[in-house]
């Protein structure tokens, strides 16, 4: 076994520590998704991301019993879909969850986007209750913008809870100055969901010359440029190569000239997950 669970970087959060490269599951379905899973995880991954919506949270299951590696080694998240975050709806949602993936609690579990029409208040207090309820050992929140993610803090620590994690679309073609900033005001951990712009940044031709200078990948590039903010990465990877390439970006570190150059690769139209559910998003 070509285990890399060792070198990966965790970083500390409220009940725990989270680590800084993880697989995405998304559109990940079926016997594929299991086998690939199983992969990830012989490979070293340690850091799973499902979702209810992802209608996949079955297949992480089965795929990290396949794996063999035991059960508290491996970090789980999952979400809460947009419209089951009110009172008793969110509880609901986190239970089937755990019966889907036939676990007694997740890592982390996570309000996927906030809803306009669910006061925010409400929607917390449902969280911070899953959490005592001993759905999960952390929570979190996705999609929330800086504002809206200094109010979530606050409204938790109201019921004595901390929000952990805030996972959002980051990749070098999309600024997330303000929401990195909250998150380490806060010291939530920022998750990065597309951390590779779905793909558009493999072929950059401003990170292909950084890529062979540290004869890397352009991917193994990007990842590593999210690791040094800090930043714990998601990306979605099938196949084994993909997966291996993705989790060994633990061995090099870019300079700052380096990192600069990618994140003035950011431009105003550089988000791609841009739902007309979604918040207002920080300009």
């Amino acid at each position: 076994m070509n285990d890399l669970s060792a070198a990966v970087t965790r970083l500390p959060i409220a009940g725990g520590l989270i680590p800084a490269i993880g697989l995405g599951t998304f559109r990940l379905t079926g016997a594929s998704a299991v086998e690939s899973i199983s992969s990830a995880l012989s490979l070293g991954y340690r850091h799973l991301d499902t979702a209810a919506m992802y209608e996949n949270e079955a297949e992480v299951g089965a795929g990290l019993r396949a794996s063999g590696v035991p059960r508290d080694e491996v970090f789980i998240t999952t979400k809460v879909w947009t419209t089951d975050i009110a009172p008793g709806d969110l509880q609901a949602s986190a239970q089937a969850s755990l019966g889907r993936l036939k676990l007694d609690q997740v890592d982390l579990l996570l309000i996927h986007w906030p809803n306009k029409s669910i006061p925010l208040a409400t929607s917390i207090e449902a969280l911070c209750d899953a959490k005592r309820r001993g759905y999960a050992r952390n929570i979190g929140v996705a999609n929330f913008p800086s504002e809206m993610l200094d109010d979530a803090v606050r409204l938790a620590a109201l019921h004595g809870e901390k929000i952990a994690t805030n996972q959002c679309e980051y990749h070098p073609r999309l600024s997330q100055t303000k929401v990195l900033e909250a998150c380490r005001k806060h010291g939530v951990v920022f998750v990065s969901y597309c951390p590779l712009g779905q793909g558009r940044m493999t072929d950059d031709d401003a990170i292909a010359p950084i890529a062979a200078r540290h004869g890397k990948t352009p991917s193994q590039i990007v990842l590593r440029w999210h690791v040094q903010q800090g930043v714990a990465a998601i990306p979605k990877a099938a196949s084994a190569g993909h997966q291996r390439d993705n989790l060994d970006v633990f061995g090099f570190t870019l300079p700052e000239d380096d990192m600069r150059v990618i994140s003035a690769l950011a431009r105003h139209d550089g988000r791609l997950v841009k739902p007309g559910f979604g918040p207002e998003w920080d300009r």
